[in-house]
């Protein structure tokens, strides 16, 4: 039960299922704001200029504020999952142990500069490094 567990975390918690995740979840409440907009803007702009229906000020204000509630509600949905995928990477980083990285400079002992670890000619004193320093470097 053990191994199947860790086989549906390594799946459910790959890279593009969780992306289609987020995807479904970003359209279903970006429809929220088409269907807002087609209901809110489209359909009485159409409705006043064929003579279908009037509005008064009180209609025009509803309409808006529909409109800006799915906005609204769709920026706290994709707030919610940028957190939430925020927190499943950092839980998913916490296991790893980093890897410590190769050196890639070393200090010249004439003139204290940093340099490349496989120059053998410092670039800012000219001095030529001692060969012992380059033999152990390329260990």
């Amino acid at each position: 039960m053990k191994k199947f567990m860790e086989e549906f975390k390594a799946f459910a918690l790959r890279g593009n299922v969780m992306d289609m995740a987020i995807g479904i979840i970003i359209g279903g409440a970006f429809s929220g704001i088409v269907t807002s907009l087609t209901d809110n803007f489209i359909t009485p702009i159409l409705n006043v200029l064929t003579g279908h229906a009037t509005y008064n000020l009180q209609d025009v204000a509803g309409f808006g504020s529909a409109f800006l509630a799915s906005v609204i509600n769709f920026i706290i949905m994709a707030f919610i999952l940028f957190c939430l995928i925020k927190g499943i990477n950092k839980l998913m980083d916490l296991g790893k142990k980093e890897k410590p990285k190769e050196k890639t400079t070393k200090t010249c002992p004439f003139c204290q500069s940093e340099i490349s670890i496989k120059a053998v000619r410092c670039p800012h004193c000219t001095s030529e490094l001692p060969e012992e320093e380059n033999e152990v470097e390329k260990k």
